[in-house]
Protein backbone atom coordinates (compact mmCIF):
# COMPACT_ATOMS: atom_id res chain seq x y z
CA UNK A 1 0.00 0.00 0.00
CA UNK A 2 1.08 3.38 -0.64
CA UNK A 3 1.16 6.16 1.77
CA UNK A 4 0.66 9.20 1.13
CA UNK A 5 -0.40 12.20 3.82
CA UNK A 6 -0.70 15.25 1.67
CA UNK A 7 -1.83 17.56 4.21
CA UNK A 8 0.58 16.28 6.89
CA UNK A 9 -1.88 15.39 9.19
CA UNK A 10 -0.25 12.30 9.92
CA UNK A 11 3.03 13.94 10.31
CA UNK A 12 1.66 16.68 12.75
CA UNK A 13 -0.51 13.82 14.90
CA UNK A 14 2.28 10.86 14.75
CA UNK A 15 5.08 12.33 13.35
CA UNK A 16 7.62 10.04 11.47
CA UNK A 17 8.09 6.00 12.00
CA UNK A 18 11.09 4.98 14.16
CA UNK A 19 14.50 4.85 12.39
CA UNK A 20 16.43 1.88 12.44
CA UNK A 21 19.28 1.21 14.45
CA UNK A 22 22.04 2.72 13.80
CA UNK A 23 25.55 1.26 13.38
CA UNK A 24 27.03 4.25 14.72
CA UNK A 25 26.24 7.33 16.37
CA UNK A 26 27.44 10.39 18.29
CA UNK A 27 28.98 13.80 18.11
CA UNK A 28 32.10 15.76 16.62
CA UNK A 29 33.26 18.80 18.02
CA UNK A 30 33.10 21.75 15.22
CA UNK A 31 33.48 25.71 15.64
CA UNK A 32 31.55 26.06 18.56
CA UNK A 33 29.10 23.89 18.24
CA UNK A 34 28.06 19.77 18.95
CA UNK A 35 26.82 17.90 15.98
CA UNK A 36 25.09 14.76 16.16
CA UNK A 37 25.48 11.91 13.34
CA UNK A 38 24.46 8.71 13.25
CA UNK A 39 25.26 5.76 10.63
CA UNK A 40 23.35 3.01 8.83
CA UNK A 41 23.62 0.46 6.33
CA UNK A 42 26.72 -0.37 4.52
CA UNK A 43 28.44 0.78 0.68
CA UNK A 44 28.35 3.79 -0.76
CA UNK A 45 27.98 6.66 1.52
CA UNK A 46 25.24 9.78 0.82
CA UNK A 47 24.55 12.18 3.37
CA UNK A 48 20.87 13.26 4.27
CA UNK A 49 20.64 16.63 5.20
CA UNK A 50 17.48 18.08 6.24
CA UNK A 51 15.81 21.56 6.07
CA UNK A 52 15.44 24.12 8.57
CA UNK A 53 13.57 23.89 11.96
CA UNK A 54 13.70 20.38 11.36
CA UNK A 55 15.92 17.55 12.29
CA UNK A 56 17.61 14.12 10.75
CA UNK A 57 14.10 12.31 11.67
CA UNK A 58 12.85 13.93 9.04
CA UNK A 59 14.10 11.53 6.82
CA UNK A 60 12.82 8.34 8.63
CA UNK A 61 10.96 7.36 5.04
CA UNK A 62 13.97 7.71 2.78
CA UNK A 63 16.66 5.63 5.20
CA UNK A 64 14.75 2.01 4.78
CA UNK A 65 14.96 2.78 0.98
CA UNK A 66 18.65 3.71 0.92
CA UNK A 67 19.69 0.49 2.84
CA UNK A 68 17.65 -2.03 1.29
CA UNK A 69 19.41 -0.92 -2.12
CA UNK A 70 22.93 -1.46 -0.65
CA UNK A 71 24.08 2.14 -0.06
CA UNK A 72 25.29 3.97 3.78
CA UNK A 73 23.66 6.46 5.14
CA UNK A 74 24.50 9.28 7.26
CA UNK A 75 22.31 11.17 8.66
CA UNK A 76 23.24 14.51 10.50
CA UNK A 77 21.45 17.08 13.13
CA UNK A 78 22.19 20.87 11.76
CA UNK A 79 23.62 22.78 14.46
CA UNK A 80 21.15 24.06 16.86
CA UNK A 81 18.41 21.53 15.23
CA UNK A 82 17.55 18.29 16.68
CA UNK A 83 20.33 16.79 19.16
CA UNK A 84 22.85 19.33 17.90
CA UNK A 85 24.25 22.67 19.95
CA UNK A 86 24.93 25.84 18.71
CA UNK A 87 26.74 28.96 20.14
CA UNK A 88 25.73 32.33 19.32
CA UNK A 89 27.58 32.49 15.85
CA UNK A 90 25.01 33.63 13.31
CA UNK A 91 24.10 30.68 11.14
CA UNK A 92 25.77 30.98 7.71
CA UNK A 93 25.44 27.76 5.09
CA UNK A 94 29.07 27.94 4.89
CA UNK A 95 29.67 27.42 8.28
CA UNK A 96 26.65 24.29 8.24
CA UNK A 97 28.87 22.97 5.57
CA UNK A 98 32.31 22.80 7.59
CA UNK A 99 29.98 21.02 10.34
CA UNK A 100 29.73 18.17 7.19
CA UNK A 101 33.12 17.96 6.42
CA UNK A 102 33.97 17.40 9.79
CA UNK A 103 31.44 14.56 10.16
CA UNK A 104 32.71 13.05 7.04
CA UNK A 105 36.55 13.35 8.08
CA UNK A 106 35.21 11.60 11.61
CA UNK A 107 33.95 8.84 9.80
CA UNK A 108 36.93 8.75 7.43
CA UNK A 109 34.55 9.34 4.49
CA UNK A 110 36.42 11.04 1.74
CA UNK A 111 33.92 11.37 -0.90
CA UNK A 112 29.93 10.65 -0.60
CA UNK A 113 26.78 11.41 -2.55
CA UNK A 114 24.53 14.34 -1.09
CA UNK A 115 20.57 14.62 -0.60
CA UNK A 116 19.68 18.34 0.52
CA UNK A 117 16.17 19.25 1.12
CA UNK A 118 15.31 23.42 1.68
CA UNK A 119 18.67 24.86 4.03
CA UNK A 120 20.12 21.25 3.47
CA UNK A 121 19.95 21.26 -0.11
CA UNK A 122 21.79 25.15 -0.18
CA UNK A 123 24.21 23.75 2.72
CA UNK A 124 25.09 20.48 -0.09
CA UNK A 125 25.61 22.81 -2.83
CA UNK A 126 27.91 25.17 -0.94
CA UNK A 127 30.07 22.15 0.24
CA UNK A 128 30.38 21.00 -3.14
CA UNK A 129 31.40 24.84 -4.08
CA UNK A 130 34.15 25.46 -1.52
CA UNK A 131 35.13 21.10 -1.22
CA UNK A 132 34.06 19.94 -4.61
CA UNK A 133 36.63 16.68 -4.07
CA UNK A 134 34.43 15.63 -1.07
CA UNK A 135 31.20 15.57 -3.17
CA UNK A 136 30.34 12.64 -5.79
CA UNK A 137 26.96 14.44 -6.86
CA UNK A 138 24.08 16.83 -5.44
CA UNK A 139 20.20 16.58 -5.11
CA UNK A 140 19.29 19.70 -4.77
CA UNK A 141 15.69 19.88 -3.33
CA UNK A 142 13.05 22.76 -2.72
CA UNK A 143 15.44 25.62 -2.33
CA UNK A 144 17.59 28.90 -3.60
CA UNK A 145 20.22 30.33 -3.89
CA UNK A 146 19.61 33.51 -4.53
CA UNK A 147 16.58 36.36 -2.77
CA UNK A 148 15.09 36.41 -6.63
CA UNK A 149 13.82 32.02 -5.52
CA UNK A 150 11.76 32.35 -2.83
CA UNK A 151 8.45 33.17 -2.97
CA UNK A 152 6.20 35.24 -0.54
CA UNK A 153 4.19 33.92 2.05
CA UNK A 154 1.27 35.11 2.67
CA UNK A 155 -1.21 32.25 3.61
CA UNK A 156 0.71 29.50 5.92
CA UNK A 157 -2.45 27.13 4.85
CA UNK A 158 -3.10 24.56 6.83
CA UNK A 159 -0.74 22.01 5.89
CA UNK A 160 2.54 24.70 6.79
CA UNK A 161 0.32 25.34 10.22
CA UNK A 162 0.72 21.12 10.79
CA UNK A 163 4.34 21.24 9.51
CA UNK A 164 5.64 24.02 12.42
CA UNK A 165 3.56 22.30 14.84
CA UNK A 166 5.48 19.21 14.76
CA UNK A 167 8.74 20.92 14.32
CA UNK A 168 7.50 22.83 18.09
CA UNK A 169 7.16 19.32 19.47
CA UNK A 170 10.23 17.71 17.54
CA UNK A 171 12.43 20.44 19.51
CA UNK A 172 11.34 20.06 22.43
CA UNK A 173 11.71 16.46 22.54
CA UNK A 174 15.57 16.38 21.13
CA UNK A 175 17.28 19.64 21.71
CA UNK A 176 19.56 19.88 24.49
CA UNK A 177 17.79 23.84 24.73
CA UNK A 178 14.38 23.20 24.33
CA UNK A 179 13.76 26.72 25.66
CA UNK A 180 15.64 28.53 22.63
CA UNK A 181 12.83 27.56 19.81
CA UNK A 182 11.87 31.21 19.25
CA UNK A 183 15.80 32.10 18.88
CA UNK A 184 16.37 29.36 15.88
CA UNK A 185 13.10 30.63 14.25
CA UNK A 186 14.90 34.30 14.19
CA UNK A 187 18.02 33.07 13.72
CA UNK A 188 17.55 30.60 11.01
CA UNK A 189 14.79 32.94 9.51
CA UNK A 190 17.84 35.63 9.13
CA UNK A 191 20.03 33.50 7.35
CA UNK A 192 17.47 32.24 4.97
CA UNK A 193 16.51 36.08 3.76
CA UNK A 194 19.68 37.18 3.04
CA UNK A 195 21.92 33.74 1.99
CA UNK A 196 22.96 32.55 -0.54
CA UNK A 197 23.63 35.43 -2.99
CA UNK A 198 24.95 33.61 -5.48
CA UNK A 199 25.46 34.96 -9.16
CA UNK A 200 25.64 32.96 -12.13
CA UNK A 201 29.10 33.17 -11.94
CA UNK A 202 29.14 31.86 -8.89
CA UNK A 203 27.06 28.47 -10.01
CA UNK A 204 28.76 28.20 -12.94
CA UNK A 205 31.95 27.30 -10.83
CA UNK A 206 30.38 24.49 -9.60
CA UNK A 207 31.17 21.23 -11.80
CA UNK A 208 29.35 18.50 -9.41
CA UNK A 209 26.75 16.45 -11.04
CA UNK A 210 23.30 18.02 -9.85
CA UNK A 211 19.95 16.95 -9.75
CA UNK A 212 17.48 20.06 -9.02
CA UNK A 213 14.08 18.84 -7.88
CA UNK A 214 11.40 20.53 -7.65
CA UNK A 215 7.64 20.45 -6.46
CA UNK A 216 5.37 21.68 -8.51
CA UNK A 217 3.41 22.77 -5.26
CA UNK A 218 6.15 24.12 -3.38
CA UNK A 219 4.79 26.58 -1.43
CA UNK A 220 8.66 28.68 -0.91
CA UNK A 221 10.14 28.51 -4.07
CA UNK A 222 9.82 29.64 -7.45
CA UNK A 223 9.77 26.86 -10.60
CA UNK A 224 11.53 29.32 -12.45
CA UNK A 225 14.66 29.58 -10.35
CA UNK A 226 14.57 25.79 -10.50
CA UNK A 227 15.11 25.98 -13.77
CA UNK A 228 17.75 28.83 -13.76
CA UNK A 229 20.07 26.62 -11.71
CA UNK A 230 19.22 24.07 -14.24
CA UNK A 231 20.32 26.26 -16.83
CA UNK A 232 22.85 27.87 -14.82
CA UNK A 233 24.81 25.20 -12.89
CA UNK A 234 27.54 23.08 -15.64
CA UNK A 235 26.06 19.21 -14.84
CA UNK A 236 22.23 19.84 -13.49
CA UNK A 237 19.39 17.80 -14.55
CA UNK A 238 15.75 19.17 -13.80
CA UNK A 239 13.28 16.91 -12.18
CA UNK A 240 9.37 18.02 -10.88
CA UNK A 241 7.65 15.99 -8.56
CA UNK A 242 3.96 16.47 -9.43
CA UNK A 243 0.95 16.22 -6.84
CA UNK A 244 3.15 17.14 -4.11
CA UNK A 245 4.41 20.29 -2.38
CA UNK A 246 8.04 21.37 -0.91
CA UNK A 247 7.01 18.65 1.80
CA UNK A 248 7.58 15.62 -0.43
CA UNK A 249 9.37 13.50 1.38
CA UNK A 250 6.67 13.07 4.54
CA UNK A 251 3.89 13.75 1.99
CA UNK A 252 4.43 11.16 -1.04
CA UNK A 253 7.64 8.80 0.25
CA UNK A 254 7.20 6.50 -2.46
CA UNK A 255 7.29 8.68 -5.10
CA UNK A 256 10.50 11.05 -3.60
CA UNK A 257 12.51 7.62 -3.54
CA UNK A 258 12.10 6.51 -6.98
CA UNK A 259 13.53 10.41 -8.24
CA UNK A 260 16.17 9.64 -4.77
CA UNK A 261 17.64 6.29 -5.59
CA UNK A 262 18.02 6.96 -9.33
CA UNK A 263 20.22 10.02 -8.47
CA UNK A 264 22.17 8.01 -6.13
CA UNK A 265 22.62 5.22 -8.92
CA UNK A 266 23.36 7.66 -11.51
CA UNK A 267 26.11 9.00 -9.36
CA UNK A 268 27.61 6.37 -7.93
CA UNK A 269 27.86 4.40 -11.31
CA UNK A 270 29.18 7.62 -13.09
CA UNK A 271 26.18 7.86 -15.41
Amino acid sequence: MIFIDDELINFESQGVPELPKASCEGYVDNKGAKIWYAVYGTGFPVVLLHGGLGHSGNWSYQVPAMIDHGYQVVLIDSRGHGRSTRDDQPYTYQLMASDVIEVMDTLDIARAGFVGWSDGADTALILADIAPERAAGVFFYGCNMDDSGARQITDYGPALTRCFSRHVKDYARLSPAPDQFETLIKDVSLMQRTQPNYTAQDLKRIHVPVWVVYSENDEFIKREHAEYLTDTLPHAKLTILKDVSHFAPLQRPDAFNEVMLAFVYTIYHGI
